[in-house]
């Protein structure tokens, strides 16, 4: 894909926008006066999402005005151009207020339905994971040159690190006897989760990352990113989508091991 090529022109504006918004984030960091709303599902908002999330939609309409924009916190703003950029300027929320680094700032575009690009940044700890369709993705720690992001070469569900945001979720669609086969298929389960777990297995450092509920904002990065890694997303259907409200990132390797148990079959 060249340099100069509409995908390519996004990504370079998706990195520094997400830097931008993690610098605005870390204003708000383990600050003691921070206040939390509740939206009306009940779940955590403060002003840092909000004003990281203003941030990112005036530069993207300052910087390519003709597209579209999705965010989690502010209505949608429709374009003509045939890219919708989709921002979730906190993913981790919970963590964030609690003061855990494990919240990112999330920025994609997709085009013409499809998702063409993805960042993920985590500004507490500086890294930074990034892809667009045909390009690679590239890992990003503490300001050094960025590096070629692979998934693991792990063959085996037993030898896998499973993450997943929380286990209530998987409660919560009466799916907990996923999470119960997946924690005794595999080596180790944590609940590193969010858009971290989605970095973790970005990078070879995790093998399985599933989310029984996901919303458009926190899948759409994490597709091209995680399959330009050499990995899969799916949803639990076993599905190349963003839109199922549901979410597998897998090495590749253990796919139809995880399948298998979300279906509720028995691993051979």
């Amino acid at each position: 894909m060249s340099e100069n090529s509409p995908v390519s022109a996004r990504l370079d504006l998706a990195i520094r926008l997400a830097h931008e918004a993690g610098g605005i984030v870390m204003q708000y960091y383990r600050r003691g006066d921070l206040a939390v709303e509740r939206k009306a599902d009940d779940s955590p908002v403060t002003a840092a999402d909000r004003a990281a999330e203003e941030h990112l939609r005036r530069r993207i309409a300052e910087e390519f005005p003709e597209d579209g924009i999705l965010g989690e916190e502010f209505p949608e703003r429709p374009g003509n151009s045939g890219f919708r950029w989709i921002l979730d300027p906190i993913d981790g929320t919970k963590s964030f207020i609690h003061g855990v680094p494990l919240f990112g700032t999330m920025v994609a575009v997709e085009r013409e339905g499809r998702s063409v690009l993805g960042v993920i940044r985590i500004p507490a700890l500086n890294e930074a994971v990034y892809a667009a369709e045909g390009q690679g993705a590239w890992y990003q720690a503490d300001n050094a040159e960025p590096r070629p992001a692979r998934v693991s070469s792990c063959h085996r569900l037993g030898e896998s690190l499973f993450l997943t945001s929380e286990v209530a979720n998987f409660t919560a669609i009466k799916r907990r006897d996923v999470y119960d086969r997946l924690e005794a298929a595999t080596r180790l389960s944590r609940s590193w989760g969010d858009c971290y777990g989605y970095l973790m297995v970005a990078t070879g450092r995790a093998e399985l990352m599933v989310d029984p509920i996901m919303y458009l904002w926190d899948a759409a990065a994490v597709q091209p990113i995680i399959e330009e890694a050499g990995g899969t997303f799916t949803d639990w259907q076993g599905r190349r989508t963003i839109y199922s409200g549901q979410g597998i990132a897998t090495n590749g390797k253990i796919l139809d091991e995880v399948l298998a148990i979300v279906r509720g079959n028995e691993v051979e």
